[in-house]
C-alpha cells in the first residue's frame, strides 16, 4: 500500500482473526486497508488485547468500505 497518509479507522475488532477475515472482505471489492495492532514491536505480543486491532482504510473508501463490513455482520451463515 502507497501513500498511508489518508489513512483512517474503519473500526476495531477484539482479535486478529476477525480483522484479518475484513481485510479479507475488503481486498475481494477492490479496497486496500491495513491492519494495525501495537504489539511495542513485538516486545509484548499480548498488548494489542487492551486497545484491540484497528483495521484502517484510505479516506476516500471509508463509506464502501463501511458498508462492506456493516452487511458482513448482518450475514448469517446457514
Amino acid at each position: 500500500m502507497t501513500g498511508t497518509d489518508d489513512m483512517v479507522v474503519l473500526t476495531t475488532f477484539p482479535n486478529h482473526i476477525q480483522a484479518d477475515l475484513a481485510q479479507s472482505a475488503l481486498s475481494a471489492s477492490g479496497i486496500e486497508s491495513f491492519v494495525h495492532a501495537d504489539d511495542a514491536g513485538g516486545a509484548q505480543p499480548g498488548l494489542w488485547l487492551v486497545n484491540g486491532v484497528q483495521l484502517l482504510v484510505r479516506r476516500s473508501d471509508l463509506e464502501r468500505a463501511s458498508q462492506i463490513i456493516e452487511g458482513g455482520r448482518d450475514a448469517v451463515v446457514e
